[in-house]
């Protein structure tokens, strides 16, 4: 399979926009801990592609860990933004990745002028009727446009880069979190749903990184 390149963005930026970044996220469909999201800026200074990077569930971890460096060397800036259980409990899903992405925008020293975002739904703009307590008004006025493409972590190296970062620190984050919650096993399931965390889930119920919203598999059932 031909890797992802430089291609959209050179385009993106020949039509313009100085400075490019790629988003991506994880934890999306996690059960637990933190919904976290990337971001990779690119200029025009940045002339070669970064030879190996995919999207971050096509590498092991370790690979994905000898990358991270590699990407910072290579990104003009690049930032990873959180939203916590609580946060996807009281805005939902979408409002704690928005929450998440501009988390990880506020991090940056150099400000995109456009984001390109991996999938088909704009998630990261907000709404006009946004709770402010979800993102202040500042945040709301200094918005970059958005543009989606389906599969850009596969075929945009700065959204696949974008993804690496992230997933890399979500992982640490979660391996962090199994230290005090053990039973789940979330150093090798990282809040996904796999056999040994539902287990536990129904023999132990939620704890306070689940998010509790969702109708987490295992309650109830016994």
């Amino acid at each position: 399979m031909t890797g992802p390149t430089l291609r959209i963005e050179r385009g993106l930026l020949k039509d313009g926009y100085a400075r490019l970044a790629g988003v991506d996220e994880v934890g999306r469909g996690s059960l637990a801990g933190p919904v976290s999201v990337g971001i990779v800026v690119i200029d025009n200074s940045v002339r070669n592609s970064l030879q190996g990077v995919r999207d971050s569930k096509e590498l092991s971890p370790s690979v994905r860990n000898a990358f991270i460096p590699k990407i910072r060397q290579w990104a003009v800036d690049c930032a990873v933004g959180h939203a916590s259980p609580q946060e996807i409990d009281d805005f939902g899903i979408i409002g704690a990745l928005r929450l998440a992405g501009h988390r990880a925008l506020s991090q940056l020293a150099v400000q995109p002028d456009v984001v390109l975002l991996d999938g088909s739904h704009d998630w990261f703009t907000p709404p006009e009727q946004s709770s402010l307590l979800e993102l202040s008004s500042d945040v709301l006025s200094n918005v970059p446009p958005v543009i989606t493409k389906v599969k850009a972590d596969r075929t945009c190296v700065s959204v696949s880069a974008a993804s690496v970062l992230a997933k890399v620190e979500r992982d640490s984050i979660m391996v962090k979190l199994s230290s005090e919650y053990p039973a789940y096993g979330w150093e090798d399931n990282k809040g996904y749903a796999s056999p040994g965390h539902i287990a536990a889930l129904a023999e132990r119920g939620a704890c306070a990184e689940h998010r509790r919203s969702w109708k987490l598999p295992g309650i109830g059932e016994h």
